[in-house]
């Protein structure tokens, strides 16, 4: 019976490398296309996300006896609930919220980029630009506002996607050729 770690390296797995990485690319392209579009929609999702917590923690809270963190978690289920409901009904102002996340996202994920680009063997260049292309992006952002709120997130999250789905796809195909999928040094 073969060892199944001895199969790590031999492209397994690598179709799906692909496929993330080409609906990543498509997703950016259509944000990058939309981006007012693309930031209501992040909006929009978030404001859900935000709703479904708040009324999940609320009820954790009201219904979970014998826990100490019940009045933390009606307290945390009511905040989450009343800004998911202010970013679905005002969404402008919520996309301005939505921005300064998306923000903060960019600059944590350009800086994890850049760490493990540095630690990348194959396509290191490109995962190092990555990184810096999304802290750029993140300060870019930042420096915008409030102008940046209706579309920059749009266009942001959009070159983020692309460029993201191209390393994917890069990736993936060296993975089908053998090497390890997003190889570093052990």
């Amino acid at each position: 019976m073969a060892d199944s770690t001895s199969d790590i390296g031999s492209g397994k797995g690598w179709g799906w490398i692909l496929i993330y990485g080409i609906v990543s690319l498509i997703l950016g392209v259509l944000a990058f296309l939309w981006p007012f579009g693309a930031t209501l929609a992040a909006t929009f999702v978030v404001a859900c996300f935000l709703i479904a917590a708040g009324i999940t923690a609320i009820a954790a809270g009201a219904f979970g006896r014998g826990h100490e963190g019940r009045l933390y978690s009606i307290l945390f289920g009511v905040l989450s609930l009343a800004v998911g409901v202010m970013m679905a009904f005002r969404p402008l102002a919520g996309a301005f919220s939505l921005t300064l996340l998306v923000a903060a996202w960019l600059v944590a994920r350009g800086v994890m980029e850049l760490g493990f680009g540095a630690r990348y063997r194959r396509h290191r260049g490109l995962m190092i630009a990555l990184g810096v292309i999304d802290v750029l992006l993140g300060l870019y952002v930042v420096f915008m506002l409030p102008l940046a709120a209706l579309a920059v997130p749009g266009f942001i999250l959009g070159l983020s996607f692309a460029f993201s789905g191209v390393v994917a796809i890069m990736q993936a195909l060296s993975h089908r050729k053998g090497a390890d999928a997003f190889a570093a040094p052990g």
